[in-house]
């Protein structure tokens, strides 16, 4: 059905008068006439009775008159639904996001991003570096926030935003949590919880990089996937872990953090939006910006 014909409808409706209705309309009279005819007949039924002093709506152009109004509304709010989709002030967005961006970074951006997008349903989903970038190739994500360094190819862009360094958690009371700053090689000699190489591949890949630069390779206990894993294991007295130092925020009194003092440069981590340049969506895009701006 031509929602300009229910235009015409309603305005005339309103206005009980055809001259007037077409200036309101700007339009000739005889085009309108033509429209509410073709509107009645689609219909089946007359929603005018004209007479010599105008025209008056029927009972089945009263009631259609309720209904027809809800048709204009939902039509209107149908294209700034489809304008704020192009524009990025609208829609769906889906963020993927590791653990570790919700002790600071997640508490910059979200908050940030509402205020400036009120429009943007944000669906957070939690996940591993390496499923939110096959998530996003799948388009079943739209942006993501991931752990670096990444092993894997992907058609996802990276924009490294956080640096971060290795620091070391150990279980309270032990013998090197009474100390400063330590050495690499201080741990050597104690079991490790270590990332898995598959489901964590960047940061097993960047603890057993620094642990192989201080001349040692970590008898490895107990593997986890998510790094506060990784610290409810060293709560649980089964080895030391290397974190990343925003960690320090999850504050345990089983846990002691000391940082270290000659990690080499290609162990270096950090945190980065991930997005495929080829199909970002407008809010996509605005997210990632709002992340820069957020934690520049």
């Amino acid at each position: 059905m031509d929602l300009r014909r229910i235009r015409h409808f309603v305005v005339l409706a309103e206005t009980l008068n055809f001259r007037r209705a077409a200036e309101r309309l700007h339009m000739a009279q005889p085009p309108l006439t033509v429209s509410i005819q073709k509107l009645e007949a689609e219909l089946g039924t007359r929603l005018f009775d004209r007479g010599a002093g105008g025209v008056q709506l029927t009972t089945s152009g009263r009631a259609v008159l309720v209904e027809a109004r809800k048709l204009l509304f939902h039509g209107s709010q149908l294209g700034a639904v489809a304008r704020s989709a192009v524009e990025g002030t609208g829609g769906t967005l889906h963020v993927g996001f590791v653990g570790t961006t919700t002790y600071g970074m997640l508490q910059k951006v979200v908050p940030r991003f509402r205020a400036e997008y009120p429009g943007v349903e944000l669906v957070l989903h939690e996940a591993t570096s390496v499923t939110i970038l096959q998530q996003l190739e799948d388009h079943g994500l739209d942006v993501g926030l991931v752990r670096t360094p990444l092993l894997r190819s992907s058609a996802a862009a990276l924009l490294p935003l956080e640096q971060d360094e290795f620091i070391v958690a150990l279980p309270r009371g032990h013998a090197l949590s009474e100390r400063g700053p330590l050495r690499l090689e201080a741990p050597a000699n104690e079991s490790f919880v270590m990332y898995g190489a598959g489901s964590a591949g960047g940061l097993h890949s960047a603890a057993m990089l620094a642990c192989q630069s201080a001349g040692f390779m970590p008898r490895v206990a107990q593997q986890g996937v998510q790094v506060q894993t990784l610290l409810a294991l060293v709560e649980s007295g089964l080895g030391v872990a290397l974190v990343p130092s925003v960690m320090q925020r999850y504050v345990s009194e089983k846990i002691a953090y000391r940082p270290l003092i000659d990690l080499p440069p290609a162990a270096s981590i950090g945190l980065a939006p991930a997005y495929l340049p080829h199909s970002e969506s407008p809010a996509a895009a605005r997210f990632r910006l709002t992340t820069l701006a957020a934690c520049a």
